[in-house]
């Protein structure tokens, strides 16, 4: 009875706010001031709900709806020219999407001017407390929502386009719409994690790298636009699923709490300079292969999940090695992360994982990072609106202190797009020019994109002038390298040339080989041809790249360890005594003549019988005399000492020139 009796008063202050509606046309709500229950018993990818914790808010009021085209264009004309965009939000009366975190707040700003008044975004408190309505559920409607609230909820790489009109679906206890789904809606709060206890009106962190966003989408699961579910999103960025709504009152005058502390692989970093110490130029050196990929101590407190793959690594200045890869349950998932390992200087194992980076809830498709030489490194990101790997967008991040710290998200590629799912492998050309590979479709085929910066990743550009995804076949032109995650090399005359999985050309001899692609514009144009190594397919990722010592390495597998045809399975290897051996697996060849000729192929085994685990999609292996990893997705560096270090999906290989040209 006491709980009807709530919602009736409240019904009764939101109903008696009706009809306020200010100089920009927005109707808003009188919220009165209350006590709520913010949070969920989350744990794994909903840790962050967590803990539970009673919060008071003082009375505000909010927009009955987000904001619409019409409302922010008063603001702001020329961003008309963003109705349509990707299908969405044409009319009047729908949200507004296309949004920074800035733009919003510019918004404010220009109505408080307007209207003598305090305009702001809300907190996030304020926002639950509103999504809520006087509910513990997971939704304001009880455990499960109306139909209509419903758009189209689910991860989808070609979203459907629906409208985004504002006050569909009916209205919650307080006479607020759209709280649930039609577009996220941007918060005042830095994301960080909750503190326990009761508070009173809190503010979130004070700094972070991350604004807030609440609601869910017209594309965002159902088990997104729970409550308590909490997103965020770079503040510069903008996109298909983003709006807001607004709230007029004071901002509240609570302290916030601090700023998040930096995890493990951040912390205790020497910023002494190593002296390397080259490996021996005619002693062969392979060291015991070993793991990087270490379940944490405490999972609870690091988000490990099961399928941890997707690699790229590099060496910093002060000697130690720094790897990272994805973790996550699926691969199309938002709880997806971009966890981070140091080999430090010195040590023989690779510390416990931390997590580098991650947009809460956004999927995190592909990683790469990269040592100039000179001090910088350089970490690029996909970024998705939502999950899956399709419509990301490409971030960049850089360090001048070995990773100890690194600067805020930029937006490399602000387009949630194709040809963004960044791959390990950023190199810098002999002209001082950075170039970043990306799949340019999300599925098995479909090329890889480059893109170059020539001011040190301060902006890039994309090369090519046909955007459409060409025809590879021997001898035909196109603006994308054929096959997906590719290796992409400099020549010595300054061409391109760029090795790919799938788009398969066949020989002379009707052989399907993998497929060669050379640029000699820098990437507007490509040509292909067949090369004369194996296809590769799932689960495997090839590298290439130029040694220090002048050569070119490529390192791929044999077969698929998948494939039906015995005869395909498998290469032929120098045995070192004039004969030859069937091999299986990963192998390296060496071309002295840039990719003329290939004279060098080598198992990439020393022949020892060891178990390993590859991890991912590799799984348990044995390695021996004929046998090596049947495939993983590979990343590569060469430090100072000319030692390479080649990680696999979980495994780290050390070797040297020296030991890859011995017979």
């Amino acid at each position: 009875m006491k709980r009807i009796l709530a919602i009736a008063l409240l019904l009764s202050a939101a109903n008696d706010s009706f009809g306020q509606k200010n100089s920009a046309g927005i109707d808003m709500v009188a919220i009165p001031a209350g006590k709520f229950y913010m949070g969920a018993e989350g744990e794994g990818e909903t840790a962050d709900e967590s803990p539970v914790h009673r919060v008071s808010v003082k009375s505000f009021k909010i927009a009955k709806t987000e904001v619409t085209n019409a409302q922010y264009e008063a603001f702001d004309p020329d961003h008309r020219k963003f109705r349509g965009k990707d299908g969405f939000s044409k009319e009047d009366d729908e949200a507004v999407i296309f949004v920074s975190y800035q733009d919003a707040k510019a918004f404010c700003e220009w109505l408080s001017k307007k209207e003598g008044k305090k305009y702001r975004l809300p907190t996030e408190a304020e926002w639950e407390y509103v999504c809520r309505a006087g509910t513990v559920t997971d939704f304001s409607t009880g455990r499960f929502l109306s139909k209509a609230h419903l758009k189209s909820q689910k991860t989808d790489r070609n979203p459907e386009v629906v409208s985004l009109k504002v006050a569909q679906a009916e209205s919650n206890a307080f006479g607020v719409y759209d709280m649930h789904g039609n577009v996220e809606e941007w918060c005042s709060d830095w994301y960080g994690p909750y503190a326990a206890g009761e508070q009173s009106d809190p503010v979130g962190r004070i700094s972070g790298l991350f604004r807030v966003t609440r609601g869910g989408s017209h594309g965002t699961p159902v088990a997104y636009l729970r409550s308590s579910n909490r997103m965020a999103m770079i503040p510069e960025d903008k996109h298909f699923q983003l709006g807001f709504r607004i709230v007029e009152g004071d901002v509240p005058i609570t302290k916030p709490l601090p700023a998040i502390a930096p995890t493990a692989i951040f912390q205790n970093v020497s910023q002494k300079k190593f002296e390397w110490k080259k490996v021996s130029e005619s002693k062969p050196v392979f060291i015991e292969p070993v793991r990087y990929v270490h379940k944490p101590e405490c999972p609870d407190e690091v988000p490990f999940f099961h399928h941890n793959h997707c690699p790229a690594i590099t060496w910093c200045p002060n000697g130690d090695l720094l790897a990272i890869w994805f973790s996550t349950n699926q691969e199309s998932g938002r709880e997806m992360t971009i966890l981070g390992s140091r080999l430090r200087a010195g040590q023989s194992q690779w510390d416990k994982p931390s997590e580098f980076f991650k947009v809460p809830d956004r999927n995190m498709t592909g990683s790469s990072i990269f040592h100039d030489g000179k001090g910088t490194l350089y970490y690029m990101n996909g970024v998705e609106t939502d999950g899956d790997w399709k419509n990301l967008a490409m971030v960049l991040r850089t360090s001048t202190d070995n990773g100890a710290s690194w600067s805020a998200p930029a937006m490399a590629d602000p387009e949630h797009q194709v040809r963004n799912q960044v791959i390990g492998g950023m190199f810098e050309t002999k002209e001082g020019w950075l170039v970043q590979a990306g799949d340019a479709d999300p599925g098995p085929v479909g090329g890889t994109a480059i893109h170059i910066s020539k001011d040190g990743g301060k902006t890039w550009e994309n090369p090519y002038t046909n955007p459409e995804v060409p025809e590879f076949k021997a001898g035909g032109t196109g603006g994308l390298i054929a096959g997906i995650h590719a290796g992409v090399v400099q020549l010595k005359d300054g061409s391109l040339m760029a090795l790919g999985r799938n788009n398969n050309i066949a020989n002379a001899e009707g052989v399907m080989r993998m497929p060669m692609s050379i640029s000699k514009d820098m990437g507007k144009s490509w040509t292909y041809s067949a090369s004369e190594f194996p296809p590769v397919a799932g689960g495997q990722r090839l590298v290439f790249l130029r040694l220090k010592e002048g050569p070119l390495l490529l390192i791929s597998f044999t077969h698929h360890p998948e494939e039906p045809d015995e005869n395909k399975k498998g290469m032929l290897f120098s045995d070192g005594k004039g004969g030859t051996y069937k091999g299986f697996g990963m192998y390296a060849a060496l071309s002295y003549d840039d990719g003329k000729t290939w004279p060098v192929k080598k198992l990439l085994t020393d022949g020892k019988d060891r178990y390993l685990n590859g991890g991912a999609w590799t799984g348990a292996f044995e390695m021996d005399q004929t046998k090596a990893e049947p495939r993983g997705y590979l990343a590569i560096t060469q430090s100072p000492d000319n030692l390479i270090h080649l990680i696999s999906s979980s495994i780290h290989y050390r070797f040297n020139l020296s030991w890859l040209s011995r017979k």
